[in-house]
């Protein structure tokens, strides 16, 4: 991130309705998508700049979030607890709208830092992936009642995996970077699984699984933390919060959490699906769904983990393959370390598949 853009994001904080001064601002946290700055001052915010490639309608993405936070705050107050802490608060801008736009034709956005919290990138114990199983679970309970249909699909099909799947065909056919003779056994493992591309939206049109609001981001580092208690007080990045699956949240979360390694870990053999770990982010997801979801979306929730890990490997490739233009990289390869992490526990699960599906049922 460069000088410029610190300067732009201070730049910006000027033209939203904030308490107080406010001091520099730099980076903060660790998004692939938007960049994002913490702002200091006696009332202390973070401000991002949305990425106009990938969010083409910004002001679709904010008026989702503020209906989100909205209704979810009311919910808050009327269980006494602290609508600050527990979802995001967005700062509208000097002339009313939840988005300043600059000269660069760029988007920016502000909320309150929720203080006393933080977010993990990695699973540091059990406990922490339990607690986020319920906040995300909690989550999903909250907005079991919001008109899902009302919400924009801000970024269309973005869990149409069969879409998906196209898009990476035609990435491997058209080959810009030449970076397909490479990898042609990555390439092979996610043709060899097109099959499992159409079950989740076959089954949704079918009306079997319902749409709800989903968030379609659910990974740990997405959950703040109170640093007293250890329990999962907010859940963030509401950018793609859509009309959408529940097996999706659960599945992306645990093919990011339920992994031994990083997401973009090159050693493979420290990347292995951890069934327990599984077993206790279904039960904390249920506990905190308290009986929001059907017979169905339960007993589809390893079929959710499969595909999504499945898919984010493929969306992984398919980016490397396009010359790394989706996906912040910070390293040569960087993505398709990421894809072949996803790959290893798409093949882990399915050496489990019967113990998950036990799971689920018990």
């Amino acid at each position: 991130m460069t000088v410029e853009l610190e300067k732009r994001a201070k730049e910006a904080v000027r033209h939203f309705r904030i308490q107080g001064e406010t001091g520099e601002a730099r980076p903060w946290g660790s998004g692939h998508i938007n960049d994002t700055f913490l702002v200091d001052g006696a009332t202390r915010y973070i401000i991002q700049r949305m990425n106009r490639s990938i969010f083409i309608k910004p002001m679709e993405v904010m008026d989702n979030i503020t209906g989100v936070t909205s209704f979810l705050k009311e919910k808050i107050r009327k269980a006494g607890g602290d609508e600050l802490r527990e979802t995001l608060t967005v700062i509208f801008s000097e002339d009313g709208k939840p988005l300043y736009k600059d000269s660069f034709g760029d988007s920016w956005r502000m909320y309150y830092m929720i203080e006393d919290a933080e977010c993990y990138d990695q699973v540091e114990t059990e406990q922490v992936f339990y607690e986020s199983a319920k906040a995300f679970g909690n989550f999903v309970r909250l907005l079991s009642d919001y008109p899902a249909e009302t919400l924009h699909e801000t970024i269309l099909g973005f869990h149409d995996t069969k879409a998906r799947y196209e898009v990476f065909q035609h990435a491997v056919e058209a080959d810009v970077c030449g970076r397909a003779k490479d990898v042609q056994r990555e390439i092979s493992f996610f043709q060899d699984r097109e099959d499992i591309t159409g079950v989740l939206g076959q089954m949704q049109a079918e009306g079997k699984l319902p749409l709800r609001v989903t968030h379609n981001d659910t990974k740990l580092n997405n959950i703040m933390m109170d640093k007293k208690t250890g329990k999962g007080i907010c859940v963030i990045d509401l950018d793609t919060v859509m009309p959408g699956l529940s097996v999706h949240d659960f599945g992306d979360s645990i093919r990011f959490g339920a992994s031994t390694g990083a997401e973009d870990e090159p050693d493979l053999s420290k990347v292995n699906f951890d069934i327990h770990l599984f077993e206790l982010y279904t039960k904390g997801f249920l506990e905190g769904c308290q009986g929001s979801l059907t017979e169905t979306e339960i007993a589809m929730l390893p079929m959710g983990a499969k595909v999504m890990t499945y898919e984010c490997g493929m969306r992984f490739l398919t980016d490397y393959l396009q010359g790394d233009s989706y996906f912040k990289v910070h390293r040569k390869g960087q993505n398709l370390d990421r894809c072949r992490t996803q790959m290893k526990l798409v093949a882990d699960m399915e050496k489990d598949w019967r113990q998950m599906k036990r799971i689920v049922q018990e």
